[in-house]
C-alpha cells in the first residue's frame, strides 16, 4: 500500500454492547459471557472497524483489545456467513497474525467463543506441535484464521491454504513481532494478500518503528490509544519487597500460604529458573506449574488450561511464555526476579488489575537488583513502595536447608545456563574455588533477538547458499 495518514478515534459514550448495532448472534454470545459494558478502547475501535476503517492501536494488556478487533471483523463477516458443508463456501476471509502461540491460542479461544452461534468457522495454525491437525482444519475451510507468521508460511508452501480472498489483516502485537524479527515473514505475507483489504494494527506503543509499519501497510488509519505510554493500571497495588536472594522462594510460599491466593503469576528471568522454582515451590506445598520456551507445546497448553481452571495456585512464567496469557481475575503477580527491561514490568502487571477488576504488584528484590527497581520508577514516573515482610522463621530455615537447587536471585541470572550443562551432578561434590573475573558476576542481559529462542523464529533468508557461492568465486555468470 502506498504511505497513509492517519487521524484520530472520535470520543465515544457507548454504555451498551447493543449500541453498537453489532448481530444479534453476536450479541447473544457476548451476553453468555458476563460482559456488559465496553472497555474504552473496544468503544472506541468496534464502530470504527465495523465500518471498514484501517485502524492503528495502542493499547497494553488487559483492555479488552481481543475483543475490540474479533467483535467486529465477526460482525463484517456475517452477511457472507453460509451453513453448507463444502470447504469451498468458507474461504480465509480474515487472517489474524501473532508472534507466539500462546497468544495465537488466546486469539482463536476469543474468536470461536464469540462466533459460537454463527456459522462462521475459524482455525489456528502455530508451530512447536504436529502440522497434521492443522492441515485438516484448514482443508474444511475457515472464514477466521489466527497465524503465528513462520506456521502460516510452512501452509502455504504446502499449498495447504489459499489467502487470495483476504479482505481483512491483523497484525497483533506488532511491536513484538518486530523485536522478534518477523518483519521478512510478514512482507512475504503480505504480498500473497489481495491489495485491497482492510489492515489493522495493534501495538502496546506507537514506537516510530511502529508507525512506519502503519505507513506501510495501512491506508489512512484511524488511530487509537487508550493509555499513555507505559502507564501502570491505577486499579493494580504495587509494592516493592526488599531481602536475600535465598529468602525469595520463602517469601512466595508464605504470600500464597497467609492470604489463600489462587491463580497467581510469578515471573523468572530464565526458562531454567522459570522450572527450578516451580519444582520447588511443589515441594513447599503449593501447587504450581512452569511455562518456558524449552517445554513442549502440549505441556504449556496443559499448564494453561489448568491454571485458568483455578488448578493451580502459581504459575511460573518467562515474560515470552507469558505473552498473550489472558485470564480473568488474577488476584496477583509475583516479580521473583525484576526484568532487565523496565517496559517488561508494565507488561508483566498488567496480567492482574485488569478490565476494573483491582490486583496486587508485587516486587521480591536483593539490594543488587534495587537499580532494576530505580529504572523501572523512571519509566513508569511513580515511585513503587517499599514494605517489609515478615517471612516466618520455619519457611525460611526449610527454605535455606533446600541444597541443590536452592532460589537465589544470583542462581537465576547467572547460574541458569551452567545448570543446563552441568544439572545432573551431584551438587554436594564441588569442586576448589577458584579466582573468577568479576565480569562474569554481571548480570546476563538477554540480547533482542533472546525472545525468537521461546518464540516460533522467524524464517532465514534462503540467500545464504549464493552469498557463500559468490565468496569462493561461483556463481558467475558465463561471459
Amino acid at each position: 500500500m502506498t504511505e497513509s495518514t492517519s487521524s484520530a478515534a472520535p470520543s465515544s459514550e457507548v454504555r451498551t454492547f447493543a449500541e453498537f448495532g453489532l448481530h444479534p448472534l453476536l450479541l447473544k454470545s457476548i451476553a453468555e459471557t458476563g460482559y456488559t459494558s465496553p472497555t474504552p478502547i473496544q468503544a472506541q475501535a468496534i464502530p470504527v472497524v465495523a465500518e471498514g476503517r484501517d485502524v492503528m492501536g495502542a493499547a497494553q494488556t488487559g483492555t479488552g483489545k481481543t475483543a475490540a478487533f474479533t467483535l467486529p471483523i465477526l460482525h463484517r463477516l456475517m452477511p457472507l456467513a453460509n451453513s453448507s458443508a463444502s470447504p469451498a463456501r468458507h474461504p480465509v476471509r480474515a487472517l489474524i497474525l501473532t508472534p507466539t502461540r500462546e497468544l495465537a491460542d488466546q486469539v482463536y479461544e476469543n474468536v470461536k467463543r464469540y462466533s459460537l452461534h454463527t456459522p462462521l468457522r475459524s482455525a489456528v495454525v502455530f508451530g512447536g506441535v504436529d502440522i497434521g491437525p492443522q492441515k485438516e482444519a484448514l482443508r474444511r475451510g475457515c472464514e477466521v484464521l489466527v497465524a503465528t507468521p513462520g506456521r502460516l508460511l510452512d501452509h502455504v508452501e504446502q499449498k495447504n491454504v489459499n489467502l487470495g480472498q483476504v479482505g481483512i489483516l491483523v497484525l497483533d502485537e506488532a511491536d513484538r513481532m518486530l523485536d522478534m524479527g518477523f518483519l521478512p515473514d510478514l512482507e512475504r505475507i503480505i504480498r500473497l494478500l489481495p491489495p485491497q483489504r482492510q489492515g489493522l494494527l495493534f501495538s502496546a506503543t506507537f514506537s516510530n518503528e511502529i508507525r512506519k509499519l502503519g505507513r506501510s501497510y495501512l491506508n489512512q488509519p484511524i488511530e487509537i490509544e487508550v493509555a499513555a505510554r507505559n502507564a501502570t493500571a491505577d486499579t493494580v497495588t504495587q509494592i516493592a519487597y526488599q531481602m536475600s536472594g535465598e529468602a525469595k522462594r520463602a517469601a512466595v510460599v508464605h504470600l500464597v500460604k497467609s492470604r489463600g491466593l489462587k491463580q497467581v503469576i510469578v515471573f523468572s528471568n530464565t526458562k531454567i529458573g522459570t522450572a527450578r522454582l516451580a519444582r520447588q515451590l511443589e515441594r513447599d506445598g503449593v501447587k504450581a506449574e512452569s511455562i518456558h520456551g524449552d517445554k513442549s507445546q502440549a505441556d504449556r497448553m496443559k499448564a494453561l488450561e489448568a491454571f485458568k481452571a483455578g488448578e493451580l495456585e502459581v504459575l511460573v512464567a518467562t515474560d515470552v511464555a507469558a505473552r498473550g496469557l489472558d485470564v480473568a481475575g488474577v488476584p496477583c503477580v509475583i516479580n521473583y526476579d525484576l526484568p532487565y527491561n523496565a517496559e517488561d514490568y508494565v507488561h508483566r502487571i498488567g496480567r492482574t488489575g485488569r478490565a476494573g477488576a483491582s490486583g496486587e504488584a508485587i516486587a521480591l528484590f536483593t539490594p543488587e537488583e534495587e537499580r532494576y527497581l530505580l529504572d523501572i520508577e523512571k519509566l513508569i514516573k511513580r515511585q513503587v513502595p517499599r514494605g517489609k515482610l515478615e517471612i516466618p522463621a520455619e519457611l525460611l530455615a526449610h527454605s535455606h536447608g533446600r541444597g541443590g537447587e536452592r532460589g537465589s536471585s544470583r542462581e537465576g541470572r547467572e547460574g541458569g545456563h551452567r545448570e543446563s550443562r552441568e544439572g545432573g551432578r551431584d551438587s554436594n561434590r564441588r569442586a576448589p574455588r577458584q579466582p573468577v573475573d568479576d565480569f562474569f558476576y554481571k548480570p546476563y542481559v538477554p540480547a533482542a533477538s533472546s525472545a525468537e529462542a521461546e518464540a516460533e523464529a522467524p524464517r532465514a533468508p534462503a540467500t545464504g547458499k549464493r552469498q557463500l557461492a559468490v565468496l569462493l568465486g561461483g556463481s558467475r555468470k558465463p561471459n
